[in-house]
C-alpha cells in the first residue's frame, strides 16, 4: 500500500487525514463510523521516498526472476489522483529535454536499470525487447507502432494464452533506449484534465519487457575431435516483466465529467468492476471456486496468467489519506486485501 501526502488543495478545503500507517505493514483507517485496520506485506506512508517503495515492495526480486524466465507482473491500482502513476513513472513534467531528478525516478525506470546491471552482471547473454499498449474503451491498441494508434485483435492459444495479434515488440540494449521508448507510447496515451486529477489516464497501459537469456559459450576455442557436448547447466529462458498502470476508479459526479469523458470513465469502471470480480473469485480456496470469468473485459483476459496463472504478481495500491476520499480508499483497501489471498502456481 502507498499513501500519498495530502495535495495542496485538501489542505486549504480542510480536508482531515483519515489514513495512518502503524508500521510492520498495517494501516488504520480512523473517521466517523469507520474505524478499521489493514494488514498487507508493505505499507508506504507520505514521506516514504521512490528508492523505499522500490526496495521495500520486493521490486528488485521480481527483476531477478524475469530474467530466471518467470512471468512476473506490477500493478498499480486505486482512485484517480492516488499517485499510481507517479509510482510506477514518477512525474509527468518529463520530456526529452527535461528529464526527472534521479530520485524521484519511478518503479518503472528502476527496474530497468536494475535489469540492465543484472545483465552485465550475470554470466548469460539477455536479450531484451519491449512492447507498450493501451486498453482505450475496450480497444486494444500499439503505443509504439507508428502513425495514429489503431485497434488491434485480441486472440486466444493453448499455447499463448490471450495475446495481441500484430504488436510491435522493439529491441533495445542501453537505459536511454528504453526510456525513449517509455516516453514516446507514454505522450500518445490518452490522458485528460478533470474536477480531482489534471492529468487523468483514461486508457489503461501495459508495458512488457520480454528477456531472453541464452548460456554464455564456454570457451571460443574449437573442441577436440573426441569432445562430447554436455548439457547446459543454464539453458535458454524466456521471460516477462510487465507494468500496468490502471486507470483510475472514478464517480463521474466527483470528477464532473460529461460526454466523451463520461463513456471514458464508465468503461474504466466496468472494466476495474471485471477484475475485481475475477480477484474475488480468486481469493476464494481452490475448492470452492467457480469459473473466473476472464473473458469479461479486455483487461482480464491480458492480465489472466498474471491473476491465477503461472505468474508472479506485485500489485501497488495507492490511497489518498484526505477524509473527502475514504469510501474511495476503503474500496481500494478491500480490494488489495482481496488481492493479497490470492495465490498463483508459478
Amino acid at each position: 500500500i502507498r499513501v500519498r501526502p495530502l495535495t495542496c488543495t485538501e489542505t486549504r478545503r480542510g480536508d482531515r487525514q483519515v489514513v495512518h500507517s502503524l508500521g510492520d505493514g498495517t494501516v488504520h483507517v480512523s473517521a466517523a463510523r469507520h474505524d478499521a485496520t489493514f494488514g498487507f506485506s508493505a505499507v508506504f506512508d507520505a514521506g516514504a521516498s521512490q528508492e523505499a517503495v522500490f526496495e521495500g515492495s520486493g521490486m528488485r526480486q521480481l527483476v531477478e526472476l524475469a530474467i530466471d524466465g518467470f512471468s512476473c507482473t506490477v500493478f498499480a491500482f486505486g482512485q484517480t489522483g492516488s499517485g499510481k502513476t507517479y509510482t510506477l513513472m514518477g512525474p509527468l513534467a518529463q520530456s526529452e529535454t527535461r528529464a526527472a531528478a534521479p530520485g524521484l525516478l519511478g518503479l518503472m525506470q528502476r527496474s530497468f536499470a536494475c535489469l540492465l546491471e543484472q545483465s552485465r552482471s550475470r554470466s548469460s547473454d539477455l536479450a531484451l525487447s519491449a512492447s507498450y499498449l493501451e486498453i482505450y474503451n475496450e480497444q486494444v491498441r500499439d503505443l509504439l507502432s507508428p502513425g495514429p494508434p489503431c485497434a488491434l485483435p485480441l486472440r486466444w492459444s493453448k499455447t499463448r494464452g490471450f495475446y495481441v495479434e500484430n504488436q510491435l515488440s522493439v529491441d533495445f540494449e542501453s537505459l536511454e533506449a528504453i526510456a525513449d521508448l517509455l516516453l514516446q507510447g507514454s505522450q500518445r496515451r490518452r490522458t485528460s484534465a478533470h474536477a480531482l486529477n489534471r492529468h487523468s489516464s483514461r486508457s489503461h497501459a501495459l508495458l512488457t519487457i520480454h528477456v531472453r537469456s541464452r548460456a554464455a559459450g564456454q570457451s571460443i576455442n574449437p573442441p577436440p575431435p573426441t569432445w562430447v557436448p554436455q548439457p547446459s547447466a543454464c539453458p535458454s529462458k524466456q521471460g516477462t516483466l510487465c507494468f500496468v498502470d490502471l486507470a483510475g476508479s472514478e464517480r463521474v459526479k466527483e470528477t464532473g465529467s460529461s460526454g466523451e469523458l463520461s463513456v471514458e470513465a464508465n468503461n474504466i469502471n466496468r472494466s476495474l468492476l471485471a477484475l475485481g470480480h475475477c480477484i474475488s473469485l480468486l481469493a476464494k480456496p481452490r475448492g470452492k471456486r467457480t469459473h473466473i470469468p476472464y473473458r469479461d473485459s479486455k483487461l482480464t483476459r491480458l492480465l489472466a496468467r498474471s491473476l491465477g496463472g503461472s505468474g508472479i504478481t506485485l500489485m501497488v495500491a495507492c490511497i489518498s489519506p484526505s477524509s473527502r476520499c475514504l469510501s474511495e480508499t476503503l474500496s481500494t483497501l478491500h480490494y488489495a486485501s482481496r488481492a493479497r489471498r490470492v495465490t498463483t502456481r508459478p
